[in-house]
C-alpha cells in the first residue's frame, strides 16, 4: 500500500512537470495574442494556475506581445485570490514574476512607468523580496517618471536591501539622479563614490550632463574617462557629441567623429544621425549634407536632422526640395518634419510655401497641428512684417497659443513699429500670467522703445520685488579646443585688456568703412556717446575680438550666441568680416548668420 502511494505520487509528479515544460513549450512559439488566450485556458485546465515557471513565462511572452495588462489583469486582478476565480495565491508570487512585470511596465512608455512603480509597491506589500534585478527596472521607471523624491525613496531602500555596491544597480541610480530636475548632484556624487565603475557607469554621469545643458561638464567628464582608460561606447559617444552640439564646438565634434572611427565605435544609425545633426547646428551644413547622402539605412530622422539644418543656415528653397526627395523616396513625414520645414520657411521668407505646406499637413497627411506648428507660422508671418495677420492668425487659432506665440508677436510689433499693440498684448499677457519674467522683459523693451524711461523703471522694480532677473546674453568660442565664454563687459579674461584695445581698434576700422552704431537697440537712458560704449562691450564683439587676437590672418571665425543677436552686433560684423578679411560664422538662438565680405547670409532677414 505505501509502495503504491509513492508510485502514484511520482507519477503525479512526472505528469506536472510533462504539463509545465509543454506549457512553457508553447508560450516559448506563441507569436499572438490569439494563440496566447489558448495557452491560458491549456494551463487552467491543467491545474498550472500557480506554477511560478508558467507564470513568469506567461507574463513575459505578454509582455512581447505588448499584452501585459492581459498578463497582470490575470494576476493581480480583485478577485485573483479567491478558490472560485484562478485560485492565484499570493506564495505563487516571486521575485522572478514581480521583475517581469515590472520590467514589462518600464519597457512600454512613459505612460506605463507610474504602474510599473505601483507593482514595485505592491511586491513590498505582498512581502516578496527584491533583488538585485529589481532595482535597475524600478529606477528606469523613477527616471522616466521624473520625480527626485521618489527616486530618493528607492535609493534608501537599495540602500537597506545592501545592493548599493552592485554596478548594475549604481550606473542606474546614476541614470535615474540625472534625469530628475534637481538629482545631477546626486548622480555624481553616486558616480564619484563607486567602487568600481565601467563604460555604462561614465556614459549614464555624461547623458546626465548633456540632458541638462550642462555641456561643457560633459565634455570634462568624457576627457576624464579618456585618462581614466575606459572605453567608451556608442552611448557615450552620442551623448558627447549632443554637447558637442550645444556647444557649437565644430572642432572639438570633428576631433570626436575621428574618435569613433579610429577606436572603431560602432555606428549605429543613432550614432550617425548625432553626427549629422552635430556638423548641421555647428555651422559646417555641407558635411552634414556629405554624411546624409553617403549613409545607409536613413530613417526619418536622418532626413529631419538636415532639414533642420538647412532651416537653421537660412536655406529655405534647399530644405524644401529635400523635403520633397524624401516624400518621393516613400518615406511619410510626421509632425517632427514639418517643425523643420515650416522652420525653413520662416527664416528664408518663403510664406506661400510655408501657407501650402501648413494646410498640406492635414489635407495630404492626416497630421493635426500642434503648438508647434502654429508656433512656426506665426513666426513665418512675424518675420515678413505680416503683424496683423500674424494677430489675426493667433486669434483664430484652435488651441489656446503659448508664451512662445505670444512673445513672438510681441517681438514682430516691436521690430515692425507696431509698438502699442505690442504694449497692449504684454499687458494682458502680465495679467494672465504675473509671474512669468519674460512678460515683463518684453513690456520693459517696449516702454525702451517708445523712451518711456519712467514706465521701464517701474516695471524693472516689480520685477526686482518678485525676485526676477533677466537672462544675461553671452557668447562662446572654441579656441584650441577650448570653450571660451563672454558676457556683456566681461573682464574675467586674462586677456581683457588686450581684448578692449582690439574692441576699440574694430571700431575705428568700421567707421572708416562706413559703420553707424544702432544706438537705438541700447534700452537705456544715457547719452548717445554712452549708448555707442555700451554696444561695444556687447558679448558678440569681444569673442570676436578675442577671435582676432588669437587666430591667424584669413582664419574662419565661428561663435555662439545665447540669445538672438541684436541688430547692431549684426551690422557691425558685417564690416568687420569685410574690413579684417574673415568669414565669420555666428550662430544665435534662431538660426546661423555666415558674414563674407560685408554681406549675412541672411540679408537681413532674421
Amino acid at each position: 500500500m505505501q509502495f503504491s502511494s509513492k508510485a502514484k505520487l511520482l507519477r503525479t509528479v512526472s505528469n506536472n512537470r510533462a504539463a509545465e515544460q509543454n506549457c512553457l513549450s508553447l508560450l516559448q512559439v506563441c507569436t499572438s495574442l490569439s494563440h496566447l488566450t489558448q495557452i491560458h485556458c491549456h494551463f487552467l485546465k491543467l491545474g498550472l494556475q500557480n506554477n511560478p515557471l508558467v507564470l513568469t513565462k506567461f507574463t513575459s511572452t505578454s509582455s512581447n506581445l505588448n499584452a501585459i495588462n492581459y498578463a497582470s489583469s490575470l494576476l493581480f486582478s480583485s478577485n485573483a485570490n479567491n478558490n472560485y476565480n484562478y485560485n492565484i495565491i499570493p506564495l505563487s508570487y516571486d521575485a522572478f514574476l514581480f521583475n517581469t512585470v515590472i520590467r514589462a511596465y518600464a519597457q512600454t512608455g512613459s505612460h506605463s512607468n507610474h504602474t510599473a512603480i505601483y507593482y514595485y509597491k505592491l511586491m513590498l506589500e505582498y512581502g516578496v523580496l527584491p533583488n538585485k534585478f529589481t532595482y535597475p527596472f524600478v529606477l528606469k521607471a523613477c527616471a522616466c517618471v521624473g520625480r527626485l523624491s521618489l527616486g530618493e525613496q528607492v535609493h534608501g531602500f537599495v540602500i537597506k536591501m545592501g545592493f548599493d555596491n552592485d554596478l548594475h544597480v549604481l550606473n542606474t541610480l546614476v541614470h535615474m539622479y540625472g534625469c530628475c530636475k534637481g538629482g545631477i548632484g546626486f548622480a555624481r556624487k553616486v558616480f564619484d563614490e563607486m567602487p568600481d565603475s565601467d563604460s555604462v557607469s561614465w556614459s549614464a554621469m555624461i547623458g546626465g550632463y548633456a540632458r541638462l545643458g550642462m555641456s561643457s561638464e560633459a565634455v570634462g567628464l568624457f576627457r576624464e574617462m579618456q585618462v581614466s582608460g575606459v572605453r567608451p561606447d556608442e552611448v557615450t559617444m552620442v551623448s558627447v557629441l549632443s554637447a558637442c552640439t550645444d556647444l557649437g564646438a565644430l572642432e572639438l565634434g570633428k576631433w570626436v567623429e575621428s574618435y569613433v572611427e579610429r577606436e572603431k565605435v560602432p555606428k549605429s544609425v543613432e550614432l550617425c544621425n548625432v553626427i549629422i545633426d552635430m556638423y548641421a547646428k555647428c555651422g559646417d551644413v555641407d558635411k552634414a549634407v556629405n554624411l546624409f547622402r553617403s549613409m545607409s539605412g536613413k530613417t526619418i530622422v536622418s532626413w529631419t536632422s538636415v532639414i533642420v539644418g538647412m532651416a537653421m543656415h537660412g536655406r529655405g528653397l534647399e530644405a524644401v526640395s529635400l523635403f520633397e526627395e524624401m516624400k518621393e523616396n516613400g518615406l511619410v513625414p510626421d509632425d517632427v518634419v514639418f517643425i523643420g520645414l515650416l522652420s525653413a520657411c520662416s527664416h528664408s521668407g518663403l510664406v506661400e510655401e510655408g501657407w501650402r505646406y501648413f494646410n498640406s499637413m492635414l489635407e495630404d497627411f492626416g497630421i493635426l497641428p500642434k503648438i508647434e506648428h502654429y508656433g512656426c507660422m506665426v513666426d513665418l508671418l512675424s518675420r515678413a512684417g505680416l503683424v496683423k495677420e500674424a494677430l489675426d492668425f493667433v486669434q483664430k487659432m484652435p488651441i489656446e497659443p503659448n508664451q512662445i506665440i505670444w512673445q513672438t508677436l510681441i517681438a514682430a510689433c516691436g521690430s515692425h513699429g507696431e509698438l502699442n499693440l505690442g504694449e497692449s498684448i504684454t499687458k494682458q499677457l502680465i495679467r494672465n500670467e504675473p509671474m512669468h519674467e519674460g512678460n515683463y522683459i518684453l513690456l520693459s523693451n517696449i516702454y525702451a522703445k517708445k523712451s518711456h524711461w519712467e514706465k521701464k523703471t517701474r516695471i524693472r522694480e516689480v520685477m526686482e520685488k518678485k525676485g526676477m532677473r533677466k537672462i544675461p546674453g553671452s557668447t562662446m568660442i572654441e579656441l584650441d579646443n577650448e570653450i571660451y565664454e563672454f558676457v556683456a563687459g566681461d573682464q574675467t579674461h586674462n586677456w581683457y585688456k588686450e581684448i578692449y584695445e582690439m574692441v576699440d581698434e574694430m571700431g575705428r576700422e568700421m567707421r572708416r568703412a562706413g559703420y553707424l552704431p544702432t544706438t537705438s537697440e541700447v534700452l537705456l537712458d544715457i547719452d548717445e556717446e554712452d549708448k555707442e560704449d555700451a554696444l561695444n562691450r556687447h558679448s558678440e564683439k569681444l569673442a570676436i575680438a578675442f577671435a582676432l587676437l588669437k587666430t591667424p590672418p584669413g582664419t574662419p571665425i565661428r561663435i555662439v550666441k545665447n540669445l538672438r543677436v541684436c541688430a547692431d552686433c549684426h551690422s557691425a560684423t558685417k564690416f568687420i568680416s569685410k574690413v579684417y578679411n574673415r568669414d565669420i560664422v555666428m550662430r544665435d538662438r534662431n538660426r546661423f548668420h555666415h558674414f563674407r565680405n560685408g554681406i549675412c547670409s541672411c540679408n537681413d532677414f532674421w
